[in-house]
């Protein structure tokens, strides 16, 4: 029997280069999306059929009401291992077995992206660029970031790391989490402030926050509000952590800047306001999109499903109860 695949989301189309899927033997046959699918109706009539999808992080989301328009579903591989986009609860009582992947040493990626986005507000480079490109010269001016304040909203790996890099730029460091102790801030080269102050004095404003109902719009009109004047609000880790209409109406008047990777809906919608927006650098969710990262999603995938048609599932996040 032919085992049917989707292998979803595959912007690059790369999934099929990046692992030996060979190893799966002739019996499979694997469709590749390179497009989101959009809307569920849109999914359920796409992934019809299909044994086995394989997720790109969170582009697609698998609720309940999905999964029961697949009846045919028995494994679902999600890249990554922090998943808030199954429902894991409804995948198991249709027998479905949820596995993830690893990313291998990708501790660097996000904070890599968030400088290049602090580095190109700072500097314009992406207005800079286009007006090269369309045979004009330089107009703007850039702001150095030496002896400039970084604030950093949660101060985990990745807010860690974020303060470990700008100590090579010579930049004060200051932090902020509902948690965070002057111990645990000082161990990774930051000052703790309280959440105004923060807002408050910092240039540069950077979120590495995990998604939740406490951190949802964790960034409003307030805090906007208390930025100086041409200072950069960065997000490298969810859209929902920011008042998009706040950040739209501090952007249209000028006061801040920004630079993004992460939006409330992804992909962003073409007739999105921040799209046409003024004083932001847009990104399309690159945080983690490198090719060492792709190798690791796509070869754990491959390994997961002969793992799975064996018998003996591994990086299991949900499965059915064997009889």
């Amino acid at each position: 029997m032919t085992l049917r695949i989707a292998i979803l989301d595959d912007y690059q189309n790369v999934a099929l280069k990046l692992a030996d899927w060979s190893k799966l033997g002739p019996d499979v046959d694997i469709k590749v999306f390179n497009e989101n699918l959009g809307s569920e109706d849109e999914a359920a009539r796409a992934l019809a059929g299909f044994d086995l999808v394989c997720l790109m992080r969170e582009r697609m989301a698998l609720p309940a009401s999905l999964i029961a328009r697949l009846p045919d579903l028995k494994l679902v591989n999600v890249t990554g291992a922090r998943v808030r986009v199954i429902d894991f609860d409804a995948a198991v009582a249709r027998g479905i077995t949820v596995c993830h992947t690893y990313a291998g040493d990708s501790k660097n990626a996000t904070p890599e992206m968030a400088w290049g986005l602090i580095l190109a507000s700072a500097r314009h480079l992406a207005e800079e660029h286009q007006r090269v490109r369309e045979g004009g010269w330089q107009t703007t001016m850039g702001t150095k970031l030496g002896g400039k304040t970084l604030g950093i909203v949660g101060l985990g790996k990745l807010g860690s790391r974020m303060a470990k890099i700008a100590q090579a730029f010579e930049m004060d460091v200051i932090a902020w989490s509902q948690n965070l102790t002057d111990e645990r801030a000082q161990e990774s080269g930051a000052r703790r402030v309280d959440k105004e102050t923060l807002f408050r004095e910092a240039d540069v404003v950077s979120l590495h926050l995990i998604l939740s109902d406490r951190s949802r719009n964790i960034v409003g009109r307030n805090e906007i509000g208390l930025m100086k004047k041409g200072a950069i609000l960065i997000n490298t880790s969810r859209g929902p952590l920011i008042d998009e209409a706040a950040l739209v109406d501090a952007l249209n008047a000028g006061s801040i800047r920004a630079g993004l990777d992460v939006y409330d809906v992804e992909p962003l919608p073409a007739s999105h306001p921040l799209r046409s927006a003024p004083n932001v650098t847009l990104s399309p969710h690159l945080g983690y999109v490198t090719q060492e990262a792709y190798e690791f999603f796509y070869r754990d995938i491959v390994d997961n499903i002969i793992a799975w048609r064996e018998g003996a599932p591994v990086r299991v996040l949900a499965a059915p109860a064997t009889p």
